[in-house]
């Protein structure tokens, strides 16, 4: 008896915290579907009946699907960047031999200790400076080369590995660039899909870069729009959620069909 008031204590327990967790999604989703007098006149967590899509082709129809193709084309080229850049040079530290590696890789592993928004302004000075102010190059510049905790993701994978498989490559002529692409990195795919998992949704979420470097229309992101929606309209809720629930579709699609390389990614963040 004990046994089993134990279960359902602890069923009960997890299904509590899976709903506060769902909830805030659930309600974006509900205040989407609700008109300004719907709004108004139902509590906040309870459905409108009939459900309305104004809010929806209301956004829809104005620039906030251009807005959605920046964001795609900034994750889309930021993760690309980061999956070649951070492979690279995770491969060097990890397996070649050079003065100074492992100095230069603590060295550039500390700056992790540094907050993103110390270093805001100097980026912004610098983007100025080289005139790629308001340009895909400033937006893209910064992060595109690779981050401290990738590299280090990448190298901590590739040192797990067995050296044996470099030696006998070695043997039979390979040089560093061949059995990087055709031995190691096919062995990676569990720590690169981690890699590409956490790069997207960073990405995707990134506000304060976007919003400091970038002005115009054309390199304008959802997270930057929602942020002048907000201001421009004030109390339309219903049209801020639409917002937010088309931003989080993306993510939530991501969750559906890589649900098994994100709890990959979990496990290899938590032990590595």
């Amino acid at each position: 008896m004990t046994t089993s008031f134990r279960r359902v204590a602890l069923y009960a327990a997890l299904a509590a915290g899976a709903f506060v967790s769902v909830f805030p999604y659930l309600l974006v989703v509900l205040t989407a579907l609700k008109t300004r007098r719907q709004l108004s006149t139902t509590e906040p967590w309870l459905p409108a009946l009939p459900p309305s899509t104004a809010n929806l082709a209301e956004i829809l129809g104005g620039d906030f699907p251009r807005y959605l193709l920046n964001t795609v084309a900034m994750t889309a080229l930021l993760t690309l960047g980061q999956l070649v850049f951070t492979t690279f040079a995770a491969y060097a530290f990890a397996r070649l031999r050079f003065r100074g590696r492992d100095a230069l890789f603590w060295l550039y592993v500390a700056t992790m200790m540094v907050p993103g928004a110390v270093t805001v302004i100097p980026l912004f000075l610098i983007m100025r400076e080289l005139g790629a102010v308001d340009t895909w190059y400033g937006l893209l510049a910064p992060f595109i080369l690779g981050t401290p905790y990738g590299i280090f993701l990448m190298r901590q994978f590739f040192r797990s590995l067995p050296s044996g498989l470099e030696e006998a490559a070695r043997i039979d002529g390979a040089g560093p660039l061949t059995i990087l692409i055709r031995i190691l990195l096919p062995l990676c795919r569990p720590a690169i899909g981690t890699l590409a998992i956490i790069t997207v949704v960073s990405s995707w979420n990134s506000f304060l870069w976007p919003l400091i470097v970038t002005s115009g229309e054309e390199t304008k992101v959802v997270t930057v729009a929602m942020a002048v929606l907000k201001n421009g309209i004030g109390v339309d809720h219903g049209l801020i959620m639409a917002g937010g629930l088309i931003a989080l579709a993306p993510m939530v699609v991501i969750f559906v069909f890589f649900q098994k390389y994100i709890v990959r990614s979990v496990v290899l963040t938590g032990l590595k």
